[in-house]
């Protein structure tokens, strides 16, 4: 009688053995800071509409934006001195274009600004933070209002 191949359920020690590598390299790419080139490179893959405003202006104070930029973004708060005023674009210390301002909310600014990748669930909800940011600037320096769809 002739032997059938029977598939296994149980992978083989070099098959887990690669799974382990791959999930160690991707753990490590998710956990490198964003250089500053590689920041000005992104683009917000999410319009910028009033439900992702909306939506930004939730995540900002679910996550506590509120105790150090303040509830209009303008850092007149006391806790945080150095905070920056999220009004006035011509502040920031990092940058402001859309994949900077992620940056500073991914990986965070040194001591003066925690890094919220481990808080913030999905790079999606920081790009409907940006856009949030964004409605805080004076109104010519906003991106241009897209219909919601």
């Amino acid at each position: 009688m002739e032997k059938k191949p029977t598939l296994t359920t149980t992978p083989s020690r070099s098959w887990l053995g690669v799974l382990l590598l791959i999930s160690l390299a991707t753990a490590q790419d998710a956990d490198k800071k964003l250089s500053v080139s590689e920041a000005r490179e992104l683009k917000n893959p999410v319009a910028y509409t009033k439900k992702s405003i909306s939506r930004g202006r939730g995540l900002y104070v679910a996550y506590a934006c509120t105790g150090c930029h303040g509830s209009d973004g303008k850092s007149t708060v006391d806790v945080v001195a150095n905070a920056t005023d999220l009004t006035s674009p011509s502040s920031y210390k990092s940058g402001t274009t859309d994949g900077e301002m992620f940056r500073s909310i991914r990986d965070g600014q040194g001591s003066s600004m925690p890094s919220f990748k481990s808080q913030v669930h999905s790079d999606e909800d920081m790009w409907q933070m940006v856009n949030f940011i964004h409605s805080l600037w004076p109104e010519s320096q906003r991106p241009p209002l897209q219909e919601d769809k």
